[in-house]
Parts: C-alpha cells; sequence; structure tokens
C-alpha cells in the first residue's frame, strides 16, 4: 500500500502535576504526582508500546518529572506520611485527615469496584459531616485497611499482578503494618522505573517525546499580559502589566536543556502548557531551535478569520510567517474531546470503534489529497483515566489493537509529522489556549489579577535586590528566580477564580503565596503583609446556591418572563469540573426550585446540543432515595407521567410531585442528572456525589431566608 493511501495520525498524550513541593517542610504538600506515577506515569509508554506499527507521543513537563526524581530520592508527600503511621498509633487529628483525604477519586471507578473500600467509606459516610463521630467508629484494623485502599486503588492495573502486591488485591482486608512497608516501598520502585522507561523507548524510536515549557507556565501571559486582548478586547487585566518575553524564554531553553540531559539529543517539539500560543512566543520557541509546536484548531479559526483568510483544514501542518522553520499543528478538538470526556462511559470495543469510524470519514473525505495530511489528537494523559474502568486499561488495548491493525491509518510521532510535506502558510496568529481559544481561566477575574500583581511586585523586588547587591551570592539569586518561575506556572490561576471549583483550592492559594514569601525570606527581607493573606474565597456558592423563596413556573419550554425562575437554586455545570476543563457540554446549567407541592427542574442547554435533531436523546434525574425519571427528549407539547410532567423547547421544564420524589413531601432531596444519546451516557451533573436540597414542610417559607 503506498505512502499516500495511509491517513497519518498523530496522538500527544500530555503529562502534568503542578509543582506540589513546599519549600519550608521539605515535603510534597498534595500526592497527586505519585499517585498518578502509580497510576498512569509508566502503564502509559508501556501499553502504548505493546503493538508494533504504533507510535504515540509523549509530551513531558520538566517539573513533573523533577517531582518523581525527589520522590526517589526519598522526599515525601502527606498522604504517603499519614498511609505510613502505625494504625494503632494514629492520633484523632491524623484519623480525621484520614477520613477527609484518603477517599478522594472517582468513587464509580476507584471505590464501587472494591468491597472492602466501598465498605469502610459507606462507614465513613453514615457520620454524616461529624469526624468526631467518625473516627469512633473503625478499628485499628479498618484504619489500616483504608491506609492500605488508598494507596492500592492508585495502582494501575498492569502493576497489580506484580509478586510483591499481588496478594494484597486476592485478600482484599486485615491488612498488616508489614504489608503497608511492603506497599509503599514498592511504590517508589515504580517510580523509579518511570524515567528510564521513556528514555529507553525514546532511544529506540518506539515513542515520540516533547516537552512543554518548565514549570507550565502560560507563555503568552509571561511574554505581555496584554495578548489576553487579542482574543478578549474588554477583559480586565491586572493593574500591573506582566511583559517579561526573557522569562518565557527562561521556561522554553531550560526545558530544552533538561530533555537534553535525559535523551541526549536536542527537543525537537513543544506542547506549550494549555496549548498557549502567541506570534511572540512562537518566535521564542523557534529562536531555540525548537522544529514543532501545537496548539488547538480554534486558535487556527481565529488566526485566519483574523487576516479574513478562509477557514482551513486542521488536519495538516502550517507555519506562521514570524516563526519561518516551526511546523505548526492543531488538535482534533472533537476526536480529543472524546477520549477525554465521552467515551469513559462507554463500553470500550464501541468506544473504539467510535473513534475509528472518525477518522475513516475524515479519510473518505480527503480522498486523493491523504499524503501531506495528518490528524493531530492531543489530550490529557493521566487525568481522564480514573473515569474509566480499569483505569482506561481495557479502552487503551482495544485503542492501540485497532491503530495497528487498521490499514487505512498510520501513527506517527508529531517530530516525524513535521517531514510528511510542505506546511500551509499562515499570516498571523491570534493569540490563545486550547480552552476557549482565550486566556480567560488565568486572567481577567479578580483573584486572577490579584495574583499576577503579587507575582509582579515579588518579580520587581527581586530585580531591585540585584541592582543594589550586584555581589549578592549567585546561589542566593539563583534560589530567588526559582520561586518566580516556580510562580510563573499556570496552575496556581486555574484555580483562583470560579472556573474550577475543588477540595484543594486552599493549599493551590497556600503554595502559590508561599513561593513569593520565600523569594523574600531568601533576600533577606520581609514578606509584605498581603502575601499573609489569602487570594482565594470560599466560593461552593460559585458552582451552586440553592433556592431562595418558593417559586411555580410556568411550564412551556422557554423562559417566559425574566423573573419567572428568580430565587431558584442554580448549579453551573461548566464550573463544575476540576482537574480536566471540558470546554463545552450538552447540559449548561441546572436550575431547581420548589412550591407546597411540586419540585421544579430547569436544564438550559449549550451550543453543543442541536435542538432540531435531538433523536435517541433522553434525560435520566436520579434520585438517592427514590425511583429515577426518564425523559424523552421530545420538542412539542407538555408531556404528563406518573408523579411528573415536562415540556423541551428552549429549555427543559420538570415539575415533579412532591411526594413522588420523598415519602412526606418534605425532608433533603438527592438527585442528579445524566444526560444519554442512545444508549450512550455522555454527562452526568454533578459528575460526583448529588445536588442536595432540603425541602420545608408544605406552606412553610424557606427557613434559612435572612
Amino acid at each position: 500500500m503506498s505512502e499516500k493511501t495511509y491517513l497519518k495520525v498523530a496522538i500527544l498524550w500530555h503529562m502534568h502535576q503542578p509543582f506540589y513541593f513546599d519549600p519550608r517542610k521539605k515535603q510534597f504538600l498534595l500526592p497527586w504526582a505519585r499517585l498518578h506515577g502509580l497510576k498512569d506515569y509508566l502503564d502509559m509508554p508501556l501499553a502504548a508500546t505493546q503493538y508494533p506499527g504504533v507510535k504515540v507521543t509523549f509530551n513531558l513537563v520538566p517539573s513533573l518529572l523533577d517531582q518523581i526524581d525527589m520522590y526517589c530520592q526519598g522526599y515525601r508527600d502527606r498522604h504517603q506520611e499519614l498511609s505510613g503511621i502505625p494504625a494503632l498509633e494514629l492520633r484523632p487529628d491524623e484519623k480525621k485527615e484520614i477520613l477527609s483525604t484518603f477517599f478522594a477519586g472517582h468513587p464509580a471507578t476507584m471505590i464501587e469496584p472494591y468491597p472492602r473500600f466501598r465498605q469502610l467509606f459507606r462507614k465513613k459516610e453514615s457520620s454524616g459531616n461529624n469526624l468526631d463521630l467518625a473516627i469512633e467508629l473503625f478499628s485499628t484494623s479498618e484504619w489500616r485497611d483504608i491506609q492500605m485502599w488508598s494507596n492500592l486503588v492508585w495502582m494501575d492495573p498492569r502493576f497489580r499482578k506484580e509478586k510483591e502486591i499481588a496478594g494484597f488485591y486476592d485478600r482484599g482486608r486485615d491488612f498488616t503494618e508489614e504489608d503497608k512497608r511492603i506497599l509503599l516501598s514498592h511504590q517508589i520502585e515504580i517510580l523509579k522505573r518511570i524515567i528510564p522507561t521513556y528514555q529507553q523507548l525514546y532511544r529506540e524510536g518506539k515513542i515520540d517525546v516533547s516537552f512543554t515549557p518548565y514549570y507550565h507556565p502560560i507563555l503568552p501571559l509571561l511574554a505581555d499580559t496584554d495578548s489576553a486582548k487579542e482574543a478578549l478586547p474588554n477583559i480586565q487585566l491586572p493593574a500591573e502589566r506582566f511583559r517579561h518575553p526573557e522569562d518565557a524564554r527562561w521556561q522554553i531553553h531550560n526545558a530544552a536543556e533538561k530533555f537534553r540531559d535525559l535523551f541526549g539529543s536536542e527537543l525537537k517539539g513543544m506542547w506549550p502548557s494549555e496549548g498557549s500560543v502567541s506570534e511572540e512566543v512562537l518566535g521564542i520557541i523557534r529562536d531555540e531551535g525548537i522544529t514543532w509546536a501545537a496548539t488547538d484548531e480554534e486558535v487556527l479559526y481565529n488566526s485566519q478569520l483574523k487576516t479574513g483568510g478562509r477557514r482551513g483544514s486542521p488536519h495538516t501542518a502550517y507555519e506562521f510567517s514570524g516563526a519561518p522553520g516551526l511546523k505548526i499543528f492543531f488538535r482534533d478538538k472533537g476526536l480529543s474531546d472524546k477520549i477525554g470526556f465521552v467515551y469513559s462511559t462507554w463500553e470500550a470495543g464501541r468506544a473504539v470503534g467510535d473513534f475509528m469510524q472518525a477518522l475513516h470519514n475524515i479519510a473518505d473525505f480527503l480522498k486523493d489529497n491523504l499524503k501531506d495530511k495528518v490528524v493531530t489528537v492531543i489530550l490529557d494523559g493521566e487525568n481522564a483515566w480514573e473515569y474509566y474502568p480499569d483505569d482506561g486499561s481495557q479502552f487503551l488495548d482495544k485503542f492501540y489493537q485497532a491503530l495497528a491493525t487498521d490499514e487505512r491509518i498510520k501513527t506517527v510521532g508529531l517530530s516525524e509529522a513535521t517531514q510528511i510535506g510542505p506546511a500551509a502558510p499562515l499570516k498571523s496568529i491570534m493569540a490563545g489556549s486550547w480552552i476557549n481559544h482565550n486566556f480567560r481561566i488565568w486572567i481577567g477575574h479578580n483573584e486572577d489579577n490579584a495574583a499576577w500583581n503579587l507575582l509582579a511586585k515579588a518579580r520587581e523586588a527581586l530585580v531591585n535586590f540585584q541592582k543594589s547587591h550586584p555581589d549578592a551570592d549567585p546561589d542566593t539569586i539563583a534560589r530567588a528566580w526559582r520561586q518566580i518561575y516556580i510562580a510563573e506556572g499556570s496552575d496556581w490561576c486555574w484555580w483562583y477564580g470560579d472556573e474550577h471549583i475543588g477540595v484543594n483550592n486552599a493549599q493551590f492559594d497556600e503554595l502559590f503565596r508561599l513561593h513569593l514569601k520565600v523569594l523574600y525570606e531568601i533576600l533577606g527581607l520581609a514578606p509584605p503583609e498581603i502575601l499573609m493573606r489569602p487570594i482565594h474565597r470560599t466560593k461552593a456558592e460559585a458552582i451552586l446556591s440553592f433556592p431562595e423563596a418558593l417559586l411555580t413556573p410556568h411550564l412551556d419550554g422557554i423562559l417566559t418572563h425574566y423573573y419567572e425562575w428568580s430565587g431558584a437554586g442554580h448549579y453551573d455545570c461548566l464550573k463544575g469540573g476540576g482537574a480536566m476543563h471540558r470546554v463545552d457540554s450538552v447540559i449548561s446549567d441546572i436550575f431547581f426550585a420548589f412550591d407546597s407541592e411540586h419540585f421544579h427542574i430547569r436544564l438550559d442547554f449549550g451550543t453543543k446540543l442541536n435542538l432540531v435533531d435531538i433523536k435517541d436523546s433522553r434525560v435520566i434525574i436520579e434520585f438517592k432515595s427514590a425511583d429515577r425519571m426518564e425523559l424523552l427528549l421530545e420538542r412539542g407539547e407538555l408531556i404528563e407521567k406518573e408523579g411528573f410532567k415536562y415540556i423541551l423547547d428552549r429549555i427543559l421544564e420538570v415539575s415533579l410531585e412532591r411526594t413522588a420524589i420523598i415519602p412526606k413531601g418534605f425532608g433533603t432531596v438527592e438527585f442528579a442528572i445524566h444526560y444519554y444519546q442512545g444508549a450512550q451516557l455522555l454527562e452526568k451533573w454533578p459528575v460526583e456525589d448529588y445536588i442536595a436540597v432540603d425541602l420545608p414542610e408544605r406552606d412553610r417559607e424557606i427557613f434559612w431566608q435572612v
């Protein structure tokens, strides 16, 4: 078969965790680099190379590799420390910390499949939020089992068969302190294999490896925060304009140096943090000798619109006139997001079949123009898998097998893809990221802007110190600059603002400010008092608010008037993510309210749902303590069922009898919304747990209103 007949597919898995190291305690504040190391960083390259002919790209972040290396040197995290304490010696405060943190993970795939862990989780949940009560419920043996299972569930299935730990999964309970010692020790042995495995597979030509700038910064914002205005002209920017292209260059240059040290060759490719690019940044990347970079297809479309050009295909390499010699690839958003956000609830064979059919459809469309084409699939290589059964192992096995055996498809590394054919010209680049082709996640909110202002002030203090102390110890200055470069990472502002709500927002805020405080301390200066105050505000209300008054909407499928749902509770689905960000969703908002007889739900839909063609679409309202209710989505007349009625037009409005969902018609109602297309679950809101609403007794006004 000639080269021309293949559709080339370049798949890039991005591996990244924030820099969790506390420079004062000399300990990792959060355990995710270690736990994802056990669950994702080693098994992913091993899985990708088990089928000859399959070649994918792994994008690694230097600061992640630093953390893995530090674990191998003996540095520890708090979760690891708590896991190692003999269960009999646990203090009450340590027990509370364990119950608050050791059940982290997606319950459906990381708790429910394991009978003992599930039993312990439900025992903990039985006490509600009363940790003083909860810690009295468990025996010493149960505490030890919690310590063990909180680590066991993070081991990829590939490693669970290794002789050192295989018996733990068979036994399931009543572990010993020696079992814990063996497990925690074996975890470090697995971490020690990660970097050598990438080195060997890269050296053998079985994988391609690219890097992200050192501490995962948003490069265009380092170069100039005003770049945010290109996509968002009216965005409110920080008072202190941050314009330091030299910092962007440092992050790129030192990533390239790290690559050279580890892999013995020059860095060829780069996935800029969050696919964030600008014209200035692409020039710096090119100047550092890098031959390709990648971003999102929406950046391509906006760049072409910027110059009045036609919307071009993302399935080819481009070359920006301001950075000649640098090939730019644009991720296929639809294919990438299907793996990241959709396929986790599908049967593995069906999901792979759907993906391969999409590739065939592209090949059919391109027909005789395949020679210079490449489909680029880029996504998070770690966070998605905890939502898949068995850490995604079934899907990945079938996925790679299909890619290896399909006669129409050829996988290529992105470095190889630069040689496929001539690049299409691109006159201009609109600054943006893979998320909504802008930088709103990291700048513009009051919290984000406050962080940028503090960073600018700290950097200015360091520069002024250098000027006034020209003979200062070079090591001291280097350590101070390191704190700046760490604070320039994107992860701090990822968790500032309203876009992402997680259980660790406060810790990210603490770490960001800590790095700036340590900078001042390194220089012998007193940290500004403002660094002692949190930037982050408690923002459960930003994602979820509760009803403020009784109301009865008119069921007609449209917003009849402005005040129809005024005072209703609200859940914002687009803010309901966490470590992973989805750009769009079918359901954008959930409103809920009640009157004396009924509980009302309203669903608003994003642009992803075509209300004209909603064949086989349905919504299931799941109640924790009542039968679920299924709604087939059909635009038209009011549909009445036993216990509820609903109508769909521009919005979906549902009215349920209170006694149908809770026996006496009052008490706590816990519900979740599932959206199905055919037999496939595409979305669940909230992703985990339920929305809990207290229904007061009939004819009583809401008692929490003030």
